[in-house]
């Protein structure tokens, strides 16, 4: 594949290298294009010999070539790692003031951008508007990923590493799958709040990303997608793309209502939200002042959305897939419990991940087991959460081709 490798001028240019070797071993053809800037922290002369080609930065370099065109025309694939904030901005303008940007005008290709910044640059409004506007003419850009950064900051904005961004820029580029082309879907994502009072709420600490790339990777595969999100954040939820109805909730009761209603027309539906198993009895009027003494909360179930699908369809046939985020204890691994789950919730699928040592909730990446209602294995995922939403959905494929379903009959749908 010919591959553009846009480099920008931050200190994580030094990252790049390592993502052209990645490219390269691959057997890719990589053109690298840095900015001027970026030729401070990584020298030409490294990108030429690791390339094997020849490296320019200007629209009045190679003129007789017509490079400023010909670069971005014969792309395949155009990668920008680090995109900082000015490379972002200028992008988002539509500038063409280094080849970088010309190249970026002319691709027709997949476009991918991994910013990397430091935290208050990434979360100002200006990056902020400029991500949406990219993001909404189809362009994908990486979240950065939360973690040291130059001197002694830390926080969102470090460059993710070289072989997460190498396997999503790829997989761009791979032959799009159409296996939900006709279906109806529905994907639940976030993590519910349950109010204590005006100001407080019992929550968890899911934040929505795997269940946002569910959604986008099932639109991408053709289908027809409404996902319902409990309390996301506007960063995570700009990338789902302009394809999926989403509906906002709070609350577990919200998101059962919601969830029930779209299903009503739902071929498929992934239960990827983080749903409080607990809801306060009784919600105060009013913020719960100190007193000396902690209040005693009492606390109820609520209704297990996932088992109620499954018992209760409300179409049928009907492929239900649940999530259940584990940690091992001295009762049993992660496995353990999540196969006692996968028989008694006894949906279609059970995607596992584990979650302790900060892994799941919050990152980029992720790695999970798919279980059968039996709680046999029937596949297994790691890397980007595009990258294994794909695999749940490859899993899933299955069922809506002629598996059995959740409701015990065949789960053959209609297109």
């Amino acid at each position: 594949m010919r591959i553009v490798l846009g480099v920008a001028g931050g200190i994580a240019a030094y990252k790049a290298v390592l993502l052209l070797r990645l490219l390269r071993e691959q057997g890719h053809t990589v053109r690298v294009v840095p900015t001027r800037s970026s030729l401070q922290f990584v020298g030409r002369a490294t990108w030429e010999a690791l390339s094997g080609q020849p490296v320019t930065t200007e629209v009045f370099e190679d003129v007789d070539q017509v490079a400023h065109v010909a670069v971005g025309k014969g792309a395949e694939l155009v990668v920008v790692a680090p995109a900082t904030a000015d490379l972002l901005a200028r992008a988002a303008a539509g500038r063409a003031d280094d080849l970088l940007t010309a190249t970026l005008l002319v691709a027709r290709c997949p476009v991918l951008l991994a910013p990397a910044m430091h935290t208050e640059m990434w979360e100002h409004p200006a990056t902020v508007a400029n991500v949406a506007t990219l993001r909404d003419r189809g362009v994908h850009v990486l979240d950065p990923d939360v973690g040291r950064l130059t001197g002694t900051d830390s926080g969102a904005g470090r460059l993710p590493e070289p072989e997460v961004i190498a396997a999503a820029a790829l997989g761009l580029a791979a032959p799009r799958r159409t296996d939900l082309a006709g279906r109806r879907v529905v994907v639940s994502a976030g993590g519910t709040r349950e109010p204590l009072d005006p100001v407080r709420f019992l929550g968890n600490r899911s934040s929505g990303r795997q269940g946002v790339a569910l959604a986008r990777a099932a639109a991408e595969r053709g289908g027809s997608v409404t996902l319902v999100v409990a309390n996301v954040g506007a960063e995570v939820l700009a990338d789902v793309g302009r394809d999926v109805d989403v509906v906002p909730v709070e609350t577990g009761e919200q998101l059962r209502d919601a969830v029930r209603s779209a299903a009503l027309q739902a071929d498929v539906v992934v239960m990827a939200a983080a749903v409080a198993d607990y809801r306060p009895a009784e919600v105060a009027d009013a913020k719960l002042k100190k007193s000396g003494e902690p209040p005693r909360i009492e606390l109820v179930e609520t209704t297990d959305i996932l088992r109620e699908l499954v018992t209760h369809p409300p179409r049928q046939p009907q492929v239900v897939v649940g999530f259940a985020a584990e940690t091992g204890d001295a009762d049993g691994s992660v496995l353990d419990h999540a196969r006692a789950k996968a028989r008694r919730k006894g949906a279609d699928l059970l995607v596992v991940n584990p979650v302790s040592d900060g892994r799941g909730f919050g990152t980029t990446t992720n790695d999970v087991t798919v279980l059968d209602r039996a709680g046999e294995v029937v596949a297994t995922a790691a890397g980007t959460k595009a990258e294994v939403a794909h695999a749940v959905w490859d899993a899933v494929a299955t069922f809506v081709d002629g598996g059995t379903g959740a409701s015990g009959g065949a789960a053959t749908l209609p297109a």
